[in-house]
């Protein structure tokens, strides 16, 4: 376990924050102040970290209070040194004799070194600040870099606002990072250059930056009681809800969840490159459909389920014309998304007062390949699930050999499924969803739950010789049981159960056509 000897001044606050972290599982060993009475020695005390007091005298030289400071540090076992507002400037006495020492200041060096940091950052006008954390050398604030941090400087700041935001979003953050790079024997040392091994970039580098602009402050969050606001990245390139015009003026902004459900909406159209419809109701599909054309699409997606469609958004993958307009308002619907309307369908549209009317432009290609998701103190990134699969993909594993048109409807079915929360079901016919069972707990109430849906809701269409598609394995043949007892006649599933056996010989025991893909396609969010 890797031991720090700290020093500070004053408060300390990094010193105890990396206390609380532990970061890669190092400790404080020491807590060396040289003001009696600092802060930091009661907080140290109080946490059971042993400390110390070294006060410089009035006429001591500098190396002759570091060999005292070392004296004292050396009955404690301790492989690094991190300096937190330690105001003394560290000759070679000390530098020479103690372990690698670090220290953070509060800028992005080498710009703007020195005592007032803060206050050269306010004067000289930059939009950017933040802190690095550096080697210390007998030079001031010139050590090899081994982190920095960027913070914003925002036109409200004074020094103190300031200060308070690079500690704590800036130091918070360095620091510690820091630190546990040195515990897990990352960082090479040589001359005035600092390695850290594996912080290569790619996909899923070792620090992330993630800056956004604020596009509008919304009327709420996903309930009346949370604020909320939607930040954009300019940088991404793909077609996208975010900075999508509002056509028709005077309706009420976009909520919280009109732009969950709008991006939901739209990613799903972006799997078809047939005309396509797709209505959401909280980030699930009510209905999806192709068609040749993008009206015929609309009335099959909205026939799927079009009572849980009331309220929900509309997203199509062509320009919108007025006969899919008039389809649209003919019930109420939050949000109409698509590349682009013709004039008379925005007559059309702009009828309703309320229904947002966005214009997401040019579909284009999906370039965004990472998708992720806050937590809080953190965030989980990961590969956006861009995997279809194909006819030679898929693995027929029963007696019963899929029909072309099953074929079809199951690599359909996949592309949407991909949209549905998990555990999902979906029930498909043709290139049209017939029931939706989403968000359950239990693959086989997932499948109760699409044949309901299919049977009592769906308008002109039922299960009755439909394809099942499944996000992920069937554990027990129990899922195929009740799909033979809605009537489906084709089934596509990932696979990969230890009991894949009885499953398959439960579809060929009803005469169920199965594939498997070899690839699951969960959505929890």
């Amino acid at each position: 376990m890797t031991k720090i000897a700290g020093l500070a001044s004053n408060r300390g606050r990094n010193l105890l924050h990396i206390d609380e972290r532990t970061p890669g599982g190092a400790e404080l060993a020491v807590v060396l102040s040289n003001e009696e009475g600092a802060p930091v020695l009661d907080a140290a005390a109080e946490r059971g970290i042993p400390t110390e007091v070294v006060e410089r005298d009035d006429d001591e030289s500098r190396e002759s209070h570091e060999r005292r400071v070392l004296d004292r540090l050396s009955s404690y076992d301790f492989d690094v040194v991190c300096l937190d507002g330690y105001m003394r400037i560290l000759t070679e006495t000390f530098i020479d004799a103690a372990p690698t020492t670090l220290n953070v200041h509060p800028s992005i060096l080498p710009s703007f070194p020195g005592m007032d940091a803060h206050e050269q950052v306010l004067d000289a006008g930059v939009r950017m600040t933040g802190c690095t954390v550096h080697v210390v050398t007998e030079e001031v604030d010139a050590g090899p870099i081994v982190t920095q941090e960027a913070v914003p400087v925002y036109e409200s700041d004074d020094e103190a606002s300031l200060k308070e935001r690079v500690l704590y979003e800036g130091e918070f953050t360095a620091y510690p990072r820091a630190v546990r790079w040195f515990a897990e024997g990352r960082i090479e040392i040589d001359g005035d250059t600092v390695r850290v091994d594996g912080d290569d970039g790619g996909d899923f580098p070792e620090r992330r930056l993630v800056t956004d602009d604020k596009v509008a402050e919304l009327r709420y969050g996903e309930n009346p009681h949370q604020d909320a606001a939607v930040y954009a990245d300019d940088a991404c390139e793909e077609a996208s809800v975010v900075r999508a015009p509002q056509l028709n003026e005077g309706a009420k902004g976009l909520s919280y969840n009109n732009y969950n459900d709008a991006d939901g909406a739209l990613n799903l159209i972006k799997e078809f490159d047939e005309p396509a419809a797709a209505v959401i109701k909280h980030t699930n599909p009510a209905g999806c459909a192709t068609a040749d054309s993008l009206s015929d699409a609309y009335e099959k997606a909205l026939s799927t389920d079009p009572m849980s469609a009331f309220g929900g958004i509309v997203a199509l993958n062509r320009e919108c014309d007025a006969e899919t307009a008039e389809q649209i308002i003919d019930s109420f619907k939050e949000v109409v998304v698509a590349p682009g309307y013709t004039d008379a369908a925005l007559d059309v549209l702009t009828e309703k007062k309320n229904l947002r009317v966005l214009d997401i432009g040019e579909l284009g290609d999906r370039t965004d390949t990472l998708t992720e998701k806050p937590l809080v103190g953190g965030r989980l990134v990961q590969e956006r699930d861009l995997w279809a699969p194909t006819e030679e993909d898929l693995d027929i594993v029963t007696e019963t050999k899929p029909t072309d048109e099953q074929l079809e409807t199951m690599l359909f079915a996949w592309k949407v499924l991909k949209h549905v929360k998990s555990n999902g079901i979906l029930f498909a016919d043709g290139t049209e969803t017939v029931g939706v069972g989403m968000g359950q707990v239990s693959r086989v109430d997932a499948v109760r739950l699409a044949a309901m849906k299919a049977e009592e809701h769906a308008e002109g269409k039922g299960p009755d010789g439909a394809v099942m598609a499944s996000d992920a394995f069937f554990p027990f043949p129990d899922g195929i049981e009740e799909a033979a007892d809605a009537g489906i006649d084709a089934v596509i599933q990932p696979g990969g159960s230890v009991n894949d056996e009885d499953v398959i010989a439960a579809a060929d025991e009803h005469g169920i056509a199965m594939a498997f893909t070899g690839q699951r396609c969960f959505r929890h969010d």
